[in-house]
This record gives structure tokens, sequence and C-alpha cells, in this order.
């Protein structure tokens, strides 16, 4: 009882047996998670903090060390039941999965600061739920066609959003590597614009001429700086993730297939990595889409084999080439034969 009132436990007393160490209080969720923000990048923490300010909202005055697993699992399932339904909603096992996510990350600072031992650490115990299966699958040509078509004749930016369909449609990039697009990215000479996505995964994508063109004519039209975002509203301030979001509803406005399946750009992605791994093989798909820069981390699962068949960017301006109808400056030529001589029987997109 008296160490209850003084706050002390047997491990303390014990870790400072030679009377040489002194106690470090542990602090609060409100004294600590301002500096985990500091510490997490900004891409990390629009993913975390939403949760952490409900920690902040919930538990300020109690210390890191106070809550036990079960409390956790607990306010993680209260999260899920108030969460806001979307289109995208699957039950809710994402809100688990992404207040399990910022909690760990919480508490890995809080052990990385010394405040907190790893056997005390209660986000150990934590399990996210297990993920879903994807009802996500490639789009048949001519649905990927109206997709570019409604982009580009309704809305109030129909060029920026058509840009945004092309721009997807030939790279196969990320929704974050649109938006991290730089006029300072684009290599007019030979037709490739740098990519720098999740994972580390930064590669030079070849385009075509025409989408080369269109992206340098929106960048000048709409003042973007050379070291700014390139994709930009009428008023030449830069876009946010909320312009797909916007764009994705509006386009099931008019194609009720976008709605009723939850369409989005990755749907794009699925469809030209596919293409390209029928037609020409899982190395330039990999590459394509930018997996391969993971190769060394995570050949346990996929083998060590595709650490030594890597494709070559000749190669991925073929696929391009083949992809868009335009000829390429960078594309492999006995690739671009071999293909024509075989005249596979797939639609090209």
């Amino acid at each position: 009882m008296l160490l209850e009132r003084l706050n002390v436990s047997l491990d303390d007393l014990l870790a400072d047996v030679d009377g040489t160490s002194e106690r470090k209080a542990v602090p609060t969720f409100a004294e600590f998670i301002p500096d985990a923000r500091r510490a997490t990048s900004a891409g990390s923490l629009k993913a975390y903090d939403t949760y952490w300010k409900r920690l902040e909202e919930k538990w300020p005055e109690r210390r890191l060390s106070e809550p036990s697993t079960m409390e956790f699992i607990q306010l993680g399932e209260w999260l899920k039941a108030n969460r806001t339904v979307r289109r995208t909603d699957r039950g809710g096992d994402g809100v688990i999965e992404n207040f399990v996510g910022a909690v760990r990350r919480l508490y890995r600072l809080a052990r990385a600061a010394g405040h907190i031992e790893e056997r005390r650490d209660p986000s150990l115990a934590l399990r996210k739920p297990d993920r879903p299966a994807s009802l996500r699958r490639p789009l048949v040509h001519e649905r990927l066609t109206a997709l570019g078509h409604v982009a580009g004749s309704t809305g109030d930016d129909p060029e920026l959003d058509v840009l945004i369909i092309r721009l997807h449609s030939e790279t196969a990039c990320r929704r974050g590597g649109a938006l991290a697009l730089r006029p300072n990215d684009l290599d007019p000479e030979q037709c490739l614009i740098l990519l720098r996505e999740k994972g580390k995964s930064d590669r030079w994508q070849p385009i075509s001429r025409s989408l080369m063109d269109g992206l340098r004519h929106h960048a000048t039209t709409r003042h973007a700086p050379s070291d700014g975002r390139l994709l930009r509203y009428k008023d030449g301030s830069a876009i946010t993730h909320r312009r797909w979001d916007g764009l994705f509803v509006r386009l099931g406005k008019h194609l009720p297939w976008v709605l009723r399946e939850n369409v989005n750009s990755h749907w794009i992605r699925h469809t030209i990595l596919q293409w390209v791994e029928r037609n020409f093989s899982y190395a330039i798909a990999r590459r394509y889409g930018g997996h391969d820069r993971r190769a060394s981390s995570d050949r346990s699962s996929i083998g060590s084999t595709i650490v030594y068949v890597k494709a070559t960017l000749e190669e991925i301006a073929a696929a391009l080439s083949i992809l868009t109808g335009e000829e390429h400056p960078l594309a492999d030529r006995r690739l671009l034969d071999r293909y024509r001589s075989e005249a596979p029987q797939t639609t090209t997109v």
C-alpha cells in the first residue's frame, strides 16, 4: 500500500538499490504525443494522427505505462463501432488495423526515448485483424476508356482530371506518386518522369511524348514552381488527395459501376500491371510498378531469382510503346519486334 501511494514499484526499488540512479517518470499521453509527432514523417503522421488525437482526448493525464492491452482492445472496438461509414467500408476492420499500427508506433518511439521498457509495453500483444481478400480486379478496355472520356468531359476542370487518368493509365503510379510529381522530375529528351512513391521506390518511368507535352503545358500554364507540385488547380494552387476522391465520386454519377464496385485509381494500376505481366513478363511488370526496389528485403517470400532477372528501363519503354501506340526513344527494339511478330491476341489498353 505504501509503494502504491508513493507511485513506486518493486522494480523501481531494485533498479535504484545502489542509490545512484534516479527514477524517471513516465510521461502522459498529452505530454508524449507532441514529441511523437515531431519524430514522425508527414506521410506516416497522416495515418497515425487521427488515432493519436483520440488517445489525447480520452487519456490525456494517464501515463503511457498505465493502460493495459485489454483497454486498448476495448478502445479499438469502440472506434470501430463509432466509425464514419464511407463507400469503401468493409466492416470496420480497417479502423482496428490502423489503430493498432498507430499505438505500436507510439510505443516504439516511447521505448526509443527510454520512457518504457519492452516488457511493460502493452502494444506488443495487440494483433491486427486479418485483411479480407481484395475485391479489386483489372478493368476491361471499354471501362478504362470510359473513365478517361467522362473525366475529360465533365466537372469544373476536365483538363486536370483527364491528365490524372492518363498519368495513372501510362505509368501505373500510385496516387502519392502523382501528387509528388514536380516539373523538375520531367526529362523531355528521354520521355521519362521521376516517380517518388512509398517505400523509397523512386524510379524513372517512361511516358509517351503526348503525355510529356501535356504535363509540361499544364506546369507552364498553371505556373507550377520547378521544385513544387506539378498538378494544380486553375488558380495555381497545388491539388491534394481530395481531388481523387471528388473525381471518382463524380465518375460514379455518370458510370454507376464505379460507385457500385468502389473503383479508384488503384484499379487502373492493377489493370496496367496485369496487362504488362500477361503480354511481357513478371519481371517487367514488377519493375513497371516500382516493386523491384524491395527485392532485397522481401526475397524470402518471392525467391532470390528475382534479384537476377530485373527488367531494364528499355524493356519498360517497349511495354509502354505497345500500351500507348506511340514510339518511345528508349524502347528496346528487339522486344518490340518480337512482340509484334508473335501478335498476341490480348487487347492493348
